[in-house]
């Protein structure tokens, strides 16, 4: 799955693009969803795997990462740009990238309210809902092809 039109979403790294990975993360988490900044900024993201979209704008408009282990999190889109697909070119992308570092399953701790749009791209729930930063959440899991593109991402 490529990203909506007019929209690009590419790999970057912390040290280059940190500020508008940041600057995105706070606005959504933070700001919109009163997570504590120092729960936010975890000390991870310099050796996480990020991936970052721009808006037709030119503007970054939404971000994920993947850990090493495959723990993919920090998924935000900011409002403008919600309901477009970026959020599933951002999924897409991450996914792609664990495919290519060999991981066969990937998971995540999902919003309740965001695990709907984790289940249309693959995931599957396990185990009870938990509290993380005072938000409900869901772990969920999904493997990852190990061959060609990966498949389910194009909702």
């Amino acid at each position: 799955m490529g990203a909506p039109e007019g929209y690009r979403v590419l790999r970057v790294g912390w040290d280059d693009r940190g500020d508008d990975l940041a600057a995105i993360r706070e606005r959504v988490f933070v700001v919109e969803q009163g997570v504590p900044r120092e729960l936010e900024l975890d000390g991870l993201d310099a050796g996480a795997d990020h991936v970052l979209a721009w808006g037709p704008d030119g503007h970054p408009a939404g971000c994920g990462r993947m850990l090493a282990d495959g723990h993919i999190g920090r998924m935000a889109v900011l409002p403008a740009h919600r309901r477009r697909g970026v959020g599933g070119a951002l999924l897409a992308a991450l996914l792609e990238r664990a495919r290519e570092r060999g991981l066969s399953r990937v998971f995540l701790h999902a919003q309740v309210t965001a695990a709907p749009f984790y289940e249309s791209h693959g995931f599957a729930s396990e185990g009870d809902v938990f509290l993380d930063a005072g938000i409900p959440h869901r772990y969920m899991f999904r493997y990852v092809e190990t061959r060609g593109p990966v498949q389910g991402t194009d909702r």
